[in-house]
This record gives C-alpha cells, sequence and structure tokens, in this order.
C-alpha cells in the first residue's frame, strides 16, 4: 500500500513539475493553433471526415497570415493518424450513402461551389458552376442527389426567368415611401436621362445605384457585419444531380426566407425550416415554421408555425417517425424548449422535453433510442442524450471540457474536444461517451511543451440567490507566498458564456498567465449555461448586478492572499466592454482599464448596431418611450464618464458595425475633453470577430497592446 501511495504522490509531483517546467506560451502561438471542426463519420462507421483550420504565412508579407481550411480522414479506431485529403481549401464534408464519395464546399472565383471526391482514387471534381454559389451540401437518400443551399439578392430574384419564370413580387410590403404597392419593383423599359420624365429620372437614379453611386435604405435591417446593404437576399435550397454539368433545380420558392431542407428517409418528401409570412417584410417577420414538402419541393405545406413563436433546428430520426426541434418565444431573452414530435403528427402531438440549457447539434442514434446533442452547461459543453423510452436526458461528458463538434454511427462516438490542457483535439469513445481516446495530435505535440496555468473553480450565491461560478488562474511561474497583479477578465454577449470549455479565449489566458498576470474570470448573472431564469437575471440590469458579481469574484479571489490588490487591471470586449465602461465609473480599485467592440450608450447603439434588439429585448421598449428612455440613460456607461479615472485603452475595429464605431468614438472624446488618461486604437477593416476570426496580425496587435498597456501601470 505504501508503494501505491508512493507512486500516486510522485505522479502528482510529475504533473505538477510538467505544468511548471517547460516554455512559456508566446503570444505568436495563437498562429500554432489548428482547430478542428465538422466532424462527420462514414456509413460503415470505420472513418471520419473532419475539417482543420490552419493558421499560415502569407507568401507576399513577412507579418501577414491567413485561415485556409482542409480536409482530413482519420480511422475512427484510432488505428493510424489522420491524414489530409485535400491540397486546396475545402470545408463542409458530407459521406455519400454508399461511402465511396465525399460532397464537399470550396470557393471558386470568389463564390462556394461543391466539388465531389471519389474514395476510388483521382482528383476532387467540381460538381456546381451555380452562379449564386452553392453551400452545406446533402445527399439525397439514394445517392442520386445533392442539395445545397444558396443565397440570392432580390435584385437577382426578380430578374431571374428560371427561379422567377412569372416575374413575380413579393407580396409583403417592400416599404418604398410614396408607393402603395410594390409596383416600382417591376422592371421598366425607360432609358436613364437626368432632364428626362419621371420614369427616366427614376431609371437614371437606379443606374447609379447600380454604379454604388448611391445607397437606398427602405429596409430596416441595413447593417451588415462590415457595411452596410440596401439590398435584400434570401436562402434557398436547390438540387442537383450527382454528375458534372447538370443544372441545379429549385426546391423552395418566393421572397421568403428558409433556413433548412432535409430529405425524408425514403426520399420521397423534404423537411423544410423557415418564414413565409406573405404580409410581412422578412426584416420584421421573426417568427420561422416548419413545413413538409414533396421531394421537388411542391406541394409546401405548414406542420408548425404561429404567431411569436419560432420552430428550428429540425431533424428527423433515421426511419423518418420523429422530428426533434427547438421552440420559442421571438425576441426575448429565452432558452428555446427541447421537443419532439411524430413525423406526421400537429402541434397537439408534441412532446416537450425540460432541459433548461440551450441545445445545438441534434444526432439520432440509428436506432432511434437516443437523440444526442451538445448544450452550454456551467462553464463546459458537454454532449447529452435523450433517451427515447424515459423522455430523460442523461449528461455524457463533463463541464470541464467543451464539444464544439461530434458525430454518431454505431456505438462510436467522434467528437473535437477544448479543455484546458489542449484547445482542439479529436477523440473518440463509445456511445455512451465512455472509454475516450485521443486520435489526433494537432495541438498536442507542441502545447505538451508548455507551462500552462490551471484554472480553480470556485463559486459564491449573490444576492438574488444564483450561484455564481468563477475561475483563478495563477501566473504560469506562480511561486507560493509571492504576490501578484490580476487582470478581471470579462466575457461579452451577455449571453456568452466562460470555462475550460469554451474555445475562443484559451491563448488569451495562457498568454496573459504567461506574462506574469493572475485571471479572475466569471460568468455573471445574464451568462449562458445556466439556465433561463439566470439568463433573465440581467433584464433591465445590465450594470450594478453584473458588476456585483464579476467584482464579488474578484474579491474572494483576492481573499486567498496571492492577488497584489495595488496591481489590478479589467478587461472585456463587447457587452464586456461596456461592463468594463461602467465598473470604472463606478469603483476606483484598477490601475488600468481595456474595453474592446464595446457599447456604451444605449440610445446610439439602438441606431448604429446591428444587434440593436438587444435595446427592446432587456430594457422593454425603444429609445423614445418615456420609461424605456430612463432605463436606457440610467443603464449607459457615457452617462457616468465623468467619475472615470482609471488609465484607460479602448479598442474598435473600424469596420464593426455590430455595436457599432460612435460607441469608442463617443467615450473616447468625452474622456478627452475631460482631460483623462485615455489611449484609442482603431483596427482598419476589423469586424467585431476581430479577435477570434480576424486578420491575424490585428490580433497579436491587440492582445500586445493590451498587456503592454497595463504594464505601463503595473510594474511587475
Amino acid at each position: 500500500m505504501k508503494k501505491i501511495l508512493f507512486l500516486l504522490f510522485l505522479g502528482t509531483a510529475l504533473f505538477t513539475q510538467a505544468q511548471n517546467s517547460g516554455q512559456l506560451v508566446k503570444v505568436t502561438d495563437m498562429l500554432r493553433i489548428r482547430q478542428l471542426n465538422s466532424v462527420t463519420i462514414s456509413p460503415d462507421g470505420s472513418k471520419a471526415v473532419f475539417v482543420v483550420n490552419s493558421i499560415e504565412p502569407e507568401a507576399d508579407s513577412r507579418w501577414e497570415y491567413k485561415y485556409v481550411n482542409q480536409l482530413y480522414i482519420v480511422p475512427t479506431d484510432g488505428s493510424s493518424a489522420p491524414r489530409q485529403l485535400t491540397r486546396e481549401p475545402a470545408s463542409q464534408p458530407a459521406w455519400s450513402p454508399d461511402g465511396r464519395q465525399l460532397a464537399f464546399a470550396r470557393p471558386v472565383d470568389g463564390k462556394s461551389q461543391l466539388f465531389l471526391l471519389s474514395f476510388d482514387g483521382g482528383e476532387p471534381v467540381q460538381l456546381t458552376k451555380f452562379r449564386y454559389g452553392a453551400a452545406s451540401p446533402k445527399w439525397s437518400p439514394d445517392g442520386r442527389q445533392i442539395l445545397f443551399s444558396a443565397s440570392i439578392s432580390l435584385k437577382e430574384l426578380l430578374k431571374d426567368s428560371v427561379l422567377n419564370p412569372g416575374k413575380e413580387i413579393p407580396k409583403w410590403p417592400f416599404e418604398k415611401p410614396g408607393f402603395a404597392d410594390n409596383s416600382q419593383l417591376s422592371s421598366s423599359s425607360a432609358k436613364p436621362n437626368p432632364d428626362g420624365n419621371t420614369e427616366e429620372i427614376r431609371a437614371y437614379l437606379d443606374n447609379n445605384v447600380t454604379d454604388r453611386k448611391a445607397k437606398v435604405f427602405n429596409k430596416l435591417n441595413f447593417q451588415e457585419e462590415a457595411t452596410t446593404s440596401a439590398e435584400l437576399s434570401f436562402t434557398h435550397f436547390f438540387v442537383v444531380d450527382v454528375q458534372p454539368g447538370a443544372q441545379p433545380k429549385e426546391l423552395t420558392h418566393g421572397f421568403y426566407r428558409f433556413t433548412g431542407v432535409e430529405f425524408t428517409p425514403d426520399g420521397k418528401q423534404l423537411l423544410v425550416s423557415g418564414d413565409m409570412d406573405p404580409g410581412q417584410h422578412p426584416d420584421r417577420s421573426l417568427e420561422s415554421e416548419l413545413f413538409v414538402a414533396d421531394a421537388n419541393g411542391g406541394n409546401l405545406r405548414k406542420i408548425l408555425g404561429e404567431e411569436g413563436k419560432t420552430y428550428n433546428s429540425a431533424r428527423l430520426s433515421p426511419s423518418g417517425k420523429w422530428i426533434a426541434f427547438q421552440y420559442g418565444s421571438t425576441g426575448f431573452v429565452d432558452v428555446p424548449t427541447l421537443a419532439i414530435m411524430p413525423f406526421n403528427g400537429s402541434a397537439k402531438d408534441i412532446i416537450s422535453i425540460p432541459f433548461d440549457r440551450s441545445k445545438s447539434g441534434f444526432t439520432w442514434s440509428e436506432d432511434e433510442q437516443y437523440l444526442y446533442f451538445s448544450s452550454q452547461s456551467n462553464g463546459g459543453v458537454p454532449v447529452n442524450r435523450l433517451n427515447m423510452a424515459t423522455k430523460k436526458v442523461e449528461t455524457l461528458t463533463d463541464n470541464n471540457s467543451g464539444i464544439s463538434s461530434f458525430d454518431l454511427r454505431g456505438n462510436r462516438l467522434v467528437f473535437v474536444k477544448t479543455e484546458v490542457a489542449n484547445p482542439f483535439e479529436l477523440y473518440a469513445s463509445d456511445a455512451e461517451g465512455k472509454n475516450a481516446k485521443r486520435i489526433s495530435s494537432f495541438n498536442y505535440d507542441w502545447v505538451k511543451n508548455k507551462t500552462l496555468s490551471m484554472p480553480e473553480k470556485k463559486t459564491f450565491v449573490n444576492e438574488k440567490g444564483l450561484t455564481i461560478e468563477y475561475w483563478v488562474m495563477k501566473p504560469a511561474n506562480y511561486q507560493p507566498g509571492k504576490k501578484y497583479p490580476a487582470i478581471l477578465n470579462i466575457h461579452g454577449g451577455p449571453t456568452a458564456m466562460w470555462g475550460p470549455g469554451e474555445t475562443s479565449m484559451w491563448h488569451e489566458f495562457q498568454y496573459y498567465c504567461a506574462q506574469g498576470y493572475t485571471i479572475v474570470y466569471s460568468n455573471p448573472r445574464g451568462s449562458g449555461g445556466y439556465g433561463a431564469e439566470f439568463l433573465r437575471a440581467n433584464v433591465n440590469d445590465w450594470g450594478a448586478g453584473p458588476t456585483s458579481d464579476v467584482l464579488t469574484a474578484l474579491d474572494k479571489a483576492v481573499s486567498e492572499g496571492f492577488i497584489d490588490t495595488s496591481r489590478l487591471a479589467v478587461t472585456g470586449g463587447s457587452y464586456a466592454g461596456y461592463l468594463v465602461a461602467w465598473i470604472i465609473s463606478h469603483d476606483q480599485r484598477f490601475k488600468a482599464a481595456c474595453s474592446q467592440r464595446g457599447v456604451y450608450d444605449l440610445g446610439t447603439f439602438f441606431g448604429e448596431g446591428n444587434a440593436w434588439r438587444l435595446v427592446p429585448n432587456y430594457f422593454g421598449g425603444y429609445p423614445w418611450e418615456t420609461a424605456t428612455r430612463a432605463n436606457i440613460l440610467r443603464e449607459s456607461p457615457i452617462n457616468y464618464v465623468q467619475h472615470i479615472h482609471t488609465p484607460y485603452l479602448i479598442f474598435h475595429g473600424e469596420n464593426d458595425l455590430r455595436t457599432g464605431v460612435i460607441q469608442s468614438e463617443m467615450l473616447y472624446r468625452s474622456l478627452k475633453v475631460l482631460g483623462r488618461t485615455v489611449e484609442y486604437v482603431r483596427h482598419p477593416g476589423g469586424t467585431h470577430e476581430l479577435t477570434r476570426s480576424g486578420n491575424n496580425r490585428q490580433r497579436i496587435d491587440q492582445m500586445l497592446r493590451t498587456v503592454e498597456f497595463f504594464d505601463r501601470f503595473i510594474k511587475h
């Protein structure tokens, strides 16, 4: 027994030493992280194909890097290492029913097109050359056709003689001022003439729009992620025969938005998800419905849908007996409900499944005894399964890791896992999630030599009775008895969730710890991963309540005795950029602060950000309404700017239209007028996703500038 205890002690000591004797994580290690996604298992269960996203140097620039997606294949038993299948960019793999071919998407002349790769040998063959592009391939059950999606603008749809042979126009109001109907959308034979009659002048003005001399907005949602757009677009679905040169055939029709289509197992019908309100502009209609159609798209009929509700994420069981889906309300902060229904049933046959977490990735077992899905839960993203016999949900994997993609075939589960020890790797287990085995080494080989900081999970109960989870990450070379500076790092959303299973912050947290900082992060009220009550706990309370939670987490970390309270910093992006501004305008403990892509004036945000619906959803209405106006004045950090004295670094992407750059301009100028210590950094071309999927040089720039700024005021 003493020998066993000694070996256990020795193993623990060696593990501790390994965590503290390797190389520190560098900022450029971000470029080494290879992300895995889109796992799909072959029909016989023996192989899995997946996508690897790598960051590679640009050929003509020393400092620039590009993202590249490639397909890999691996035996599901892990008997050999993954093998690269493609040499050119590729994504969205889909196995043919016989397992002999793979369909995938690849960019061609700026548009996604479908390709076929035969496992009998040879190079991939381009299947589609569709003018609108082709994405998200799905095979028909007989393997003779492939279903795909394409995005088509209103202008294109009006003129397309194949997709719109009757030259029809939308039945919903186009909202063009001064026109009682949509007749202005009909094509005109008038020639452009600025000095002509009304029709000729209109033709001239339309020509200016075509030549990009003007943008004319009539739609509600005119902001995209990086630019404004006056054009409406619609996702439609098509099928194409599996032979080069075949012409796609439209399955969905009209001036409506569809979100998903799949064949029934017998290939005779389609399950369709979308929004087909004929009387409401697509930007105003928030509902989504489920439909059934014939295999050619005809005889479309609604099976689920009602005002004020969304039905989505529908997935048919292998025999076609059941539909799994989610439903919820439109436009409010909530967790959608998991449900199942017989394929030939109706709303009265819906069986709702209690599971108070956000769900995704619905996948049926072949015997239909289980429905698998993943969910954000308490800092992790586990795989769960619904037992169809008992209607109970069982969690298969833990909350200390995150499963970002998975597939199931027979008794084999293959999944991508993120954990503190490794940002992305492929694993295989049995169908119960047991006996998991790592079957790839995309990040393992370089990460194993790094000194990593392992987060310690803590909890407390706030004044609302909600249990708040938080994590403390000590500096990479932590030594007991010393005191260290700390960064309070806050997540955005506000419905995001951080934890050991979250993918986007792995490198940033480890890099800050390598720079000698303690990291404290938490999931305050309003975060995802804790259920509907927790999610709604910050409605009409974006500032004071969440601030109490994150500062309490920091206070409790400080009470452990190794944090130097004279060297504290705070940072966060998006909603967390908002909360940083709120905190330093109400609390003076921090020596430096940093906000990225934040929201600081909710009234202005309503007009300039494409996430504007957060205002009515969280604050009860619109800025011109008396009660709402009082709420957003109270909750906007810009109205407390005179109380900010903390040295402040503000970031914003130049093309960020999710929150809008005026937000940061207002905050920066206000602080400069007040004579406060502030620095403002704009990244040209950067969008709201800059730190996750943006230009890699700018991603590194933002991380380095943050640490450099903190170091100015927090001396190690």
